[in-house]
């Protein structure tokens, strides 16, 4: 079944993905903002946050924008990520997903920004009003 989804653009600065040694504590800096993100596994610690969080000897190869799908979705609803970012792998629009207890948030580079938020409208998504993008991108 494919979803039709409401979904908003994150703060107005880009959000940053780096990688730390999977015994490293999660740093102070990981955890300031709207949303922010550490997840270990027994090879990595994954960090998503503002790019301004990071400290000047830690980098990220992208900046990202930072979409949040309304929910929340039901557990037993399927396809709710599939339908939102079916369009974009169609379109070649690389994507980072984190999923929480409540709903979903898809990270685009920068760069592909506009090419996203093209493919989301011909699918029938709908960006909220009030969405903002600094390069004006995913403005509604």
């Amino acid at each position: 079944m494919r979803h039709q989804l409401k979904f908003r653009r994150l703060l107005d600065c880009p959000y940053a993905v780096v990688r730390l040694a999977a015994d490293a504590a999660v740093p102070e800096w990981a955890t300031r903002g709207e949303f922010t993100s550490s997840t270990r596994t027994s090879e990595e610690l994954s960090i998503v946050c503002p790019t301004e969080n990071l400290p000047t000897d830690i980098h990220s190869l992208h900046r990202w924008v930072c979409l949040k799908l309304e929910g929340p979705f039901e557990f037993s609803l399927t396809g709710v990520l599939l339908s939102f970012i079916e369009p974009l792998s169609d379109n070649g629009v690389p994507i980072f997903a984190i999923s929480t207890h409540d709903t979903d948030y898809v990270l685009i580079q920068e760069e592909w920004a506009g090419a996203a938020l093209d493919a989301l409208r011909q699918a029938g998504h709908e960006l909220l009003e009030g969405s903002q993008s600094p390069t004006g991108t995913l403005k509604s």
